[in-house]
């Protein structure tokens, strides 16, 4: 069995450390990087701090995952500080980018045309956008301005996209996608979830390891609804495989089985819509 790429994800904003924003963002990459095939294997969260991003970078870069994905901290204020910290990480200057600097001058070009700014000039905080770790790949922002940055270092592939999330959304999927879909290649993630009522998660908690260890490719976790005393569990069953037939079997496998000792407990189950 191929093992799938590993993703770390790490989260930048002081505004996700104290609770003013719940980190969507996080949510969706996770979730988007693995129905492509890849493991996401951490997700990090650091605040608006040249030196704890730095840090971050290098002890993500040490354990050595395929790909690095950011989020925030790529706009032209005070506190974006994401870029100045991955080129400290990696020991590499801030230079600015040609290329970045065309899509950023058109992006204005285009506000001004559009009615929404009177006019354009470059100053420092809309330069300070172009402004990439020497050696990067600007990506174009279908929505907004700032681009998004690849860079590679020591064999890890390091993305760094903007935090507001209808841009990270848009640059992950135009330009981030098709490098973890060849990152995975033929690598498929298949999922199923069960609504289990009437067993204890106790109870529930050796018959899953019984099936996991009958079906070694298959992870079932349990989610408790509300608490255990309510005898109301979700089971998600997922298998990553490079057959897409043999996931789905696998998936149904345990399923039968995991039905088959509830239904012995006197339980009873029913698939979800995933």
């Amino acid at each position: 069995m191929s093992t799938p790429p590993k993703v770390e994800i790490i989260c930048i904003g002081n505004e996700l450390l104290i609770g003013k924003i719940l980190n969507t963002n996080a949510h969706w990459l996770a979730k988007r990087i693995t129905s492509l095939g890849l493991s996401v294997r951490r997700i990090t969260v650091v605040g608006d701090d040249l030196d704890e991003i730095a840090s971050a970078i290098k002890e993500t870069i040490q354990r050595k995952p395929s790909f690095i994905i950011t989020t925030g901290g790529l706009g032209p204020t005070f506190d974006d500080k994401t870029l100045e910290g991955v080129a400290r990480a990696i020991g590499r200057e801030l230079e600015e980018n040609k290329e970045a600097l065309e899509m950023i001058k058109r992006k204005y070009e285009q506000y001004v045309v559009e009615g929404r700014i009177e006019k354009f000039e470059m100053t420092q905080y809309r330069l300070k956008m172009a402004k990439l770790p020497r050696g990067a790949k600007p990506l174009p922002n279908p929505v907004g301005t700032a681009p998004g940055v690849l860079i590679e270092y020591e064999g890890v592939v390091m993305i760094m996209l903007p935090g507001v999330p209808q841009e990270m959304m848009a640059i992950f999927d135009e330009s981030i996608v098709p490098l973890l879909q060849r990152a995975a290649g033929n690598l498929t993630f298949y999922e199923a979830s069960l609504d289990v009522r009437g067993v204890p998660e106790s109870e529930l908690a050796p018959l899953i390891e019984h099936v996991m260890h009958d079906n070694p490719y298959v992870y079932i976790k349990s989610h408790p609804k509300i608490s255990e005393k309510t005898h109301h569990i979700e089971l998600h069953i997922s298998t990553t495989s490079d057959d897409p037939n043999v996931a789905k079997q696998r998936i149904e496998r345990a399923i039968m089985q995991i039905s088959n000792l509830i239904y012995e407990k006197g339980g009873k189950v029913k698939p979800l819509q995933i």
